[in-house]
C-alpha cells in the first residue's frame, strides 16, 4: 500500500498503512507473543482421527466454542458424539449447559485462582478435593461435570485426548497450517477446509484405502500414505 507523507516535531516521514487483516485479532501465541491471528478450530474423533468438525473464529479465547462446535458435528453426523473430550479453555459453564443436552462433556475442572496462588502443599492438595464439588450456583450439568471428572473413569477416557486431537493439531502445524496465503475470515475458511478436506483424504487411505481404489494391502497403503 502507497505510505502518506507527515509531519511529526517539524520533519516529515512516511505514515505506513496497516497491512493487518481486519478480520484478525492480537491473540497471544504459544510462544508467549501477541500478534494478529485467528482461533482455527477442529473436531476430531479419537480413535481414527477424522476431523468431523471445523471452523475459524477471530475470538483469542475458545470460552464460546464448544456448543457451536457440538451443534455443527450433530447436524453433520446426524447425531452428536457420546463423549466429547476438550481442553480446558473450552469449558465455560453455560457452555457445558448447552452441550449436555446432546453429549457428554470430559473437561478439566479448574481450582479458584485465590486457591491456586495460595502457597503450600496443603492448600494445593485441598484444591484437588474441592474444585470438584457442586458450588452454589452451578447448574444440574454443571454440578454433574464437576463430580464426573473426579472419578478415574473420566480421567482414563481423558487421556484419550492428548494422543488423539493434540496429534491432529501437531499434523496441521507440521503440514504447514500457522501462516495463511489469504486474508479474510471466509477465505481464511476456505484454505482450513480444504486442509481438512486432504486430512481426512490421507486418513481415509489408512482406514478404508478399498475406497478409493488402493486396496487393503497394509505394504501398498504404507508406502502411497507416507
Amino acid at each position: 500500500m502507497a505510505a502518506a507523507k507527515k509531519r511529526k516535531g517539524g520533519n516529515e516521514e512516511d505514515a505506513r498503512a496497516s497491512t493487518t487483516d481486519p478480520d484478525a485479532r492480537v491473540m497471544k501465541m504459544g510462544d508467549g507473543g501477541f500478534r494478529p491471528a485467528l482461533n482455527v478450530q477442529l473436531a476430531t474423533t479419537c480413535k481414527e482421527q477424522v476431523i468431523v468438525g471445523m471452523d475459524v473464529v477471530n475470538a483469542g479465547s475458545d470460552m464460546a466454542q464448544l456448543a457451536p462446535m457440538v451443534e455443527q458435528v450433530a447436524q453433520r453426523l446426524g447425531q452428536a458424539p457420546e463423549q466429547w473430550l476438550v481442553d480446558g479453555g473450552f469449558a465455560a459453564h453455560e457452555q457445558i449447559e448447552a452441550a449436555a443436552r446432546k453429549t457428554t462433556v470430559y473437561a478439566p475442572v479448574p481450582g479458584s485462582r485465590a486457591q491456586k496462588d495460595a502457597p503450600g502443599k496443603t492448600v494445593q492438595a485441598q484444591v484437588q478435593q474441592d474444585k470438584h464439588k457442586p458450588k452454589p450456583g452451578d447448574s444440574p450439568a454443571v454440578a454433574q461435570w464437576r463430580k464426573r471428572m473426579a472419578s478415574d473413569e473420566a480421567a482414563e477416557i481423558y487421556k484419550q485426548r492428548a494422543a488423539t486431537a493434540e496429534c491432529v493439531n501437531a499434523q496441521a502445524r507440521n503440514r504447514g497450517l500457522l501462516r495463511m496465503p489469504v486474508r479474510g475470515l471466509a477465505k481464511i475458511k476456505s484454505v482450513v477446509g480444504l486442509f481438512v478436506l486432504a486430512h481426512n483424504l490421507l486418513r481415509m487411505a489408512v482406514l478404508a484405502p478399498q475406497l478409493i481404489g488402493w486396496g487393503a494391502n497394509p505394504s501398498a497403503v504404507g508406502t502411497r500414505a507416507a
